[in-house]
């Protein structure tokens, strides 16, 4: 970076537009190799780099604007030339890399780093590239690369320039909500200057006044400028301009001013039919789109806002759960209670379906991985993603992405097996792998299956033995607890050690990660035929359904999901098993007795089962019973975080306010059923 530039808000908007173009870059470039090619893709990825380009250009990164600019003379060259025998698979590699290169600056600027990185090479490679497209000779050298200071912005076909200079003058209308109008502005003119020459434009100070950007919303941004290229080529140039609705361009008039208010036809409205334009063109062949219906708003405000429904919750239960209320005759008042809780539900609702994203774009990241570890391992996996729309909490998704690399990471690496192996064992070649995810009650299971060689269950059972982890070769243990053993830090059973797997680091972080967020892991595979990891997440972290019970004069919350029933011990047989454990039978198996009383020492008047209620609880597929004194009964409840003090407990996830002011421990179900055992017996 040759400059400084302090403007966050402009900062901002870089990194976060970049990013943007980033993924969208690579979702491209991955399309069109399983498509056959990037043949289809030239115009898309040319637009791309162009807009980073000069988006870098303004915001002085020069290294950035090196690299866009030297992959954007190579696709500007794919476009025009159109030459026949083409390299693709080595011009993806190529875009790939700088799209990593570019990422990686983009971090250091939001890490407050200085984005010093050298493209020299990548920039020499693309440029080599570029030159036996063209035809060069092996022996003559690679061109090298330009300064960003040269760079040239394509506009349409190379004609001969024109000895007269002509006059322009354009008004120009960016998208509602786009926000940040004078930036985008700004950053018009910017680009302009690389082929006009005596820029004006109105308002004159776009950076300098932010009530500008209202000025520019309600009567457009209007250019003068001077420029040897056609109307028709710098209407081009516009057609490229993100986020811009509708503009007219025309040759300028002797001193007359641009006709700032003769704006495109609004495509939303009723059209003559005698003039009516297509839906891709305006009034005298200018560009409009449609109306932009999203925005884009920062996280912590959305936290903020969630935060703010949460203390609503929690007000409106202690309003209407007051015990100073109890015994009153107050039916106005119960009425309106419950219009105000109906009101909350619904202001919840729609706060929560604001903060929930699609795992499609967390999905998509792994299509990369798989086709790096393709060509470095000499594998053919193949990669299906499935339920790519289903929708989570954005708190919770930020916690997704590593877990799932891990695992698809592993799925290539430990389970697709070569070509080679797949033919002798009767498969085909290329592997198959699949991501899916789906909704099951308040949870979201996200599956990462592959049809490769599987788990060995005595091998791993063997290394559990040599780590400690079990004693003996314990032939009571099910398949899954023995599967599980792989979660556990520094666990491998791959004896060389690649660029990808072989430390025994990676599942116990995706544990770690899964566990973090309230969720949980399942693992099923068969021996040369498939491995299936299950991980069931909750739908969101803020307000849960839960069921309150009271232990002597404590009270605890169960996520309701976490329940399967609750009833009285009264004609339930209860035993001890050979180990001293407290069981019940229930319609024919067994399951472990919790005394909550016992687990957290807490005084209670009556300690025999039939003087309290049993709730059934469930989690990783095992059952235990809680006996506690009563049901209190459902609420919504907002999690509160753990003092850290309270964070080594087990069994408790958080706490949360009640209605009448006092304090309840969430129980963390899992937590609990883990500390049991093995659950059930038959």
């Amino acid at each position: 970076m040759t400059g400084g530039n302090n403007n966050s808000p402009v900062l901002g908007l870089f990194v976060f537009e970049t990013n943007q173009l980033l993924e969208q870059l690579e979702r491209i470039i991955l399309d069109g190799e399983k498509a056959g090619g990037l043949a289809a893709a030239i115009n898309e990825v040319f637009r791309v780099m162009h807009t980073i380009k000069g988006s870098a250009a303004m915001m002085l990164l020069d290294n950035i604007a090196e690299l866009a600019h030297a992959l954007e003379d190579v696709f500007y060259y794919l476009r025009e030339e159109q030459p026949g025998e083409v390299d693709y698979s080595s011009l993806a590699d190529m875009v790939l890399s700088a799209a990593d290169f570019i990422r990686n600056e983009i971090a250091k600027l939001e890490n407050g780093d200085n984005p010093n990185g050298d493209p020299a090479e990548m920039i020499g490679s693309i440029r080599c590239f570029l030159q036996a497209l063209k035809g060069c000779g092996s022996d003559q050298p690679c061109a090298a690369a330009p300064s960003v200071h040269a760079v040239q912005y394509y506009i349409g076909a190379k004609k001969p320039e024109k000895a007269g200079v002509n006059t322009y003058e354009a008004c120009i209308f960016f998208d509602e909500d786009c926000g940040m109008e004078n930036v985008r502005a700004f950053m018009l003119v910017h680009e302009l200057k690389e082929f006009a020459e005596d820029i004006r434009y109105l308002p004159p100070d776009v950076l300098d006044n932010d009530d500008n950007a209202e000025a520019i919303r309600r009567e457009g941004f209007r250019l003068y400028f001077s420029s040897r290229n056609t109307l028709e080529e710098i209407r081009e140039f516009l057609d490229r301009t993100m986020f811009l609705k509708s503009f007219e361009i025309q040759p300028a008039g002797a001193g007359q001013p641009p006709a700032a208010k003769k704006r495109t036809i609004d495509l939303e409205g009723p059209v003559p039919e005698a003039s009516a334009p297509t839906a891709a063109q305006g009034t005298d062949g200018t560009q409009a789109v449609g109306k932009q219906n999203f925005i884009s708003v920062n996280v912590g405000k959305m936290d903020l806002l969630m935060d703010l429904v949460g203390e609503l919750v929690i007000a409106e239960a202690m309003v209407s759960q007051n015990p100073e209320l109890r015994g009153l005759p107050l039916d106005g008042f119960y009425k309106a209670a419950r219009q105000l809780r109906k009101i909350t539900d619904e202001l919840q609702d729609v706060v929560m379906s604001i903060r929930m994203v699609p795992l499609a774009a967390t999905f998509h990241k792994t299509s990369r991985i798989v086709r790096d570890m393709n060509k470095k391992l000499n594998k053919q996996a193949e990669l299906e993603i499935v339920g790519g729309e289903t929708e989570v909490d954005k708190n919770i998704i930020e916690h997704l992405s590593d877990p799932l690399m891990h695992l698809i990471r592993n799925a290539v690496d430990h389970g697709i097996e070569s070509p080679g192996e797949r033919e002798q064992a009767g498969k085909p070649p290329a592997g198959k792998l699949r991501l899916e995810a789906k909704n099951a009650g308040g949870e979201v299971w996200i599956m990462v299956q592959d049809d490769g060689r599987g788990l060995d269950r005595e091998k791993i059972l063997a290394k559990a033995v040599e780590r400690g982890l079990t004693q003996g070769i314990d032939n009571s243990l099910t398949d899954k607890e023995v599967y599980s053993f792989i979660l556990h830090p520094g666990f491998s059973t791959k004896e060389t050690v690649t660029e990808f797997s072989g430390r025994g680091v990676g599942m116990d972080v995706v544990a770690q990660n899964i566990e973090k967020i309230g969720g949980s892991i399942h693992i099923d595979s068969s021996l040369g035929c498939q491995t299936t990891i299950t991980i069931r997440i909750p739908l969101t972290l803020a307000i849960i359904d839960g069921m309150n019970i009271r232990v002597g004069r404590n009270i605890y919350t169960i996520p309701i999901n976490s329940i399967r029933e609750s009833f009285r011990i009264s004609g339930h047989r209860t035993f001890r098993d050979t180990g001293g454990a407290e069981m019940i039978m229930l319609r024919g198996e067994c399951y472990p007795i919790l005394r909550l009383y016992e687990r957290y020492r807490i005084q209670v008047a009556a300690e025999d089962l039939p003087d309290g209620i049993m709730v059934m609880i469930e989690a990783d597929d095992k059952k235990i019973c809680l006996f506690a004194d009563a049901l209190l009964g459902q609420q919504q409840v907002v999690v509160k975080a753990l003092p850290k003090y309270l964070k080594k407990t087990q069994g408790i996830a958080g706490c949360t306010l009640l209605g009448d002011g006092s304090v309840s421990l969430i129980l963390d179900v899992s937590g609990l059923v883990g500390g049991m055992g093995s659950g059930c017996c038959s």
